[in-house]
């Protein structure tokens, strides 16, 4: 599926702000603090997740549109008339 530009900021900034996190998660596990590592693994991968699957009030006219087009608009054909 391909991304507009704002959905791939979007993802961009999600996946700066669950780096962190991811790497804290890591750093815990490796310490000996197995609860705290996966707690922080699962918030990490929840965050991106959630920003890729869950649709916002935003989301919908973009999609209301998206839809409204395809059934409109047909498909150009490769035959010459």
């Amino acid at each position: 599926m391909a991304r507009s530009i704002m959905g791939t900021i979007g993802l961009a900034v999600t996946l700066a702000l669950a780096a962190p996190i991811a790497l804290y998660g890591v750093e815990q596990l490796l310490g000996g603090d197995s609860v705290v590592g996966l707690a922080a693994l699962g918030v990490a991968a929840l965050m991106i997740l959630v920003e890729e699957f869950l649709t916002t009030p935003t989301d919908i006219p973009g999609k209301v549109a998206e839809a409204t087009v395809g059934r409109i608009v047909e498909e150009p054909s490769d035959e010459r008339d």
